[in-house]
């Protein structure tokens, strides 16, 4: 998860904010913490992480989708799309995901006898978000119309919630659907997380973060899955429901962040993870003669684990740099590199690990102190 965290050692140090503490282990703005991954969104809007399940083509198809006993799926390819087949099941994915951004478009088709172009996104073949043909819903109490149900209407966790609104278009208009779906957390017998999922209709948000009450299903509460991942599942509900540009990324759990104070905290981890970046704070620190990086490293060091032979070092460092300043040495002496050690030397006197007329606090001062004005004589004194 960490990632090379040698990688960002580079160059002199910029300043941080507000240090690590128990439930985290970077610092504000902490340097030392890895760049995220690099992804490129091209002109067709798919990432280049993500996982292309249908293009349109007939190879996307024979590559990712089966049906329920893992034979090829008997959805057909028609003008560039990817068809339901009333009656032949489910198209499912050949991998499962847990965690995932899921982008697809899909038309409710015209003159789709009773039943609205009913289909839905199954997630790990458990959690379906409903796809209907809800462009003309009417307030009713109509025992007759079972298929315009409030938590049965496109854009609803199926059974379970209503979408917040209603941005559905008309059968024969094409729709799409952004989802970010994380399942259900367990450990051992116990639910952690009931999971969740947050869905965009035609650019509209229409669940926002939604917690799971269980698996969904047609007029039943049912309990959590127990399992940790699933196929993908496009439903078929009897109707030639057509689907295209379907591409899914798989994204970190809410839990993988152990150590930044989130849903998955665990003290033991931000420990470890302390100890580690203290160990390399201090090897970088014994690598370089530059006095300000020095001093920077050191800190760094002491601050993700405080350590007596390491405030030792400091306070050697500490005179070195002193001694620079007085010397108006260029490696403390230019404008970038005074004001990114003014500002860390700040943050450390915020932080109370520095008093306010510390030895640094008063070399620096004097060093920006302005230069008094000569004289032009004895008299002017």
């Amino acid at each position: 998860m960490i990632g090379a965290i040698g990688a960002a050692f580079c160059g002199f140090g910029e300043p941080s904010g507000d240090r690590p503490d128990a439930s985290h282990a970077w610092a504000v703005h902490d340097v030392n913490r890895p760049d995220p991954v690099k992804v490129e969104v091209p002109a067709s809007g798919i990432p280049s992480d993500a996982i292309v399940l249908f293009d349109g083509s007939a190879e996307s198809v024979a590559k990712n989708w089966k049906d329920a006993k893992g034979g090829p799926t008997k959805w057909v390819l028609k003008d560039g799309n990817f068809v339901c087949t009333p009656g032949s099941g489910s198209a499912m994915t050949k991998e499962e995901f847990a965690d995932v951004q899921l982008h697809l478009e899909f038309m409710t088709p015209k003159d789709d006898l009773y039943g609205w172009g009913n289909s839905g996104v199954i997630f790990m073949g458990q959690y379906e978000i409903q796809v209907l043909d809800s462009s003309a819903v009417k307030p009713s109490r109509s025992p007759f119309k079972p298929a315009n149900y409030a938590d049965g209407q496109c854009g609803a966790v199926y059974g379970q919630n209503p979408p917040l609104v209603q941005p559905c278009r008309k059968p024969g208009e094409w729709q799409s659907y952004d989802i970010v779906f994380h399942p259900p957390l367990r450990e051992g017998e116990r639910l952690v997380d009931p999971g969740s999922v947050t869905v965009f209709l035609n650019g509209v948000l229409v669940q926002d973060d939604f917690p799971f009450q269980g698996m969904t299903t047609w007029c039943r509460r049912l309990p959590h899955s127990n399992n940790k991942a699933g196929s993908l599942r496009l439903q078929d509900h009897g109707h030639p429901v057509p689907y295209r540009n379907i591409w899914i990324r798989r994204i970190p759990s809410r839990y993988a962040d152990t150590v930044n104070g989130g849903l998955g905290l665990k003290y033991g981890d931000v420990a470890k993870l302390r100890h580690r970046l203290a160990a390399e704070s201090l090897d970088f620190a014994a690598k370089t003669d530059d006095p300000a990086e020095k001093f920077i490293r050191l800190w760094e060091s002491f601050c993700y684990e405080p350590d007596m032979k390491v405030k030792r070092q400091i306070e050697a460092a500490t005179k070195v740099l002193v001694d620079a300043f007085a010397k108006k040495d260029q490696r403390v002496a230019t404008r970038e590199r005074f004001g990114c050690l003014d500002r860390f030397v700040k943050m450390l006197v915020k932080s109370n690990f520095l008093a306010e007329n510390c030895e640094i606090r008063k070399a620096m001062d004097a060093f920006a102190a302005p230069p008094k004005p000569k004289a032009a004589n004895l008299r002017d004194l």
